[in-house]
């Protein structure tokens, strides 16, 4: 008697070429969607944030300030208040005491660090041609090396009555002998060269639509 013989053939399981795409698209277009959707939802408040730590810094570099303004300045009306709320290399902020006189300016200056991007500001005093303080806004760099540029009290305190003329110079820790020098941080020698480097770039800028 014969047996019939049955034959089961394998379904294959893998997904065809097309599906794989199609599943792989539409996951990383969602994804794209997530990711811009929670960016412009945070924004705001990123933003708000930035701004709130830029003012209170520019009372940290400009002692004796109790009003501040924001300034921009161009070549046909030199300094001018402005409302505006974009951020450019020809905005910077004044500082007033109650009076209402100008005790000095506050610079945003940035450029690269070790690690990425430094952002700074710094404070100058016109009459002084002095550099009278720095915090850094935003660093990246080394953590218990580069980042003693804002931790380190000794380094912060190179620039609370630094010159500016003819230009400052970063010299080894301890060797500072004059007052347009800065000692520079053992062990992070190229992070305290960004700061220099940073404020003696944008000096050139700024300092002589401001000492005129």
């Amino acid at each position: 008697m014969k047996k019939d013989i049955i034959t089961f053939h394998k379904k294959d399981d893998n997904p065809s070429p097309f599906k794989l795409i199609f599943t792989l698209g539409l996951a990383g277009f969602i994804s794209g969607i997530a990711i811009i959707g929670i960016y412009e939802i945070t924004l705001p408040t990123i933003t708000a944030y930035k701004i709130k730590v830029l003012h209170e810094a520019v009372f940290k570099v400009l002692p004796g300030v109790t009003q501040i303004k924001k300034l921009h300045y161009t070549d046909d009306d030199g300094l001018q208040v402005t409302t505006s709320k974009q951020n450019d290399d020809d905005t910077l902020y004044g500082g007033y005491n109650n009076q209402g006189n100008l005790i000095g300016y506050a610079i945003p200056a940035e450029g690269p660090g070790f690690q990425d991007t430094i952002r700074i500001l710094y404070g100058y005093k016109v009459e002084q041609r002095q550099v009278v303080g720095m915090e850094v806004l935003e660093s990246r760099e080394t953590p218990g090396l580069g980042d003693k540029i804002y931790k380190d009290a000794d380094f912060q305190e190179n620039f609370v009555a630094l010159e500016v003329e003819p230009t400052i110079v970063l010299v080894k820790k301890g060797a500072k002998s004059a007052p347009n020098e800065v000692d520079s941080i053992t062990g992070a020698t190229i992070s305290s060269k960004a700061i220099v480097r940073i404020i003696n770039k944008t000096n050139e800028r700024w300092l002589k639509r401001l000492n005129k």
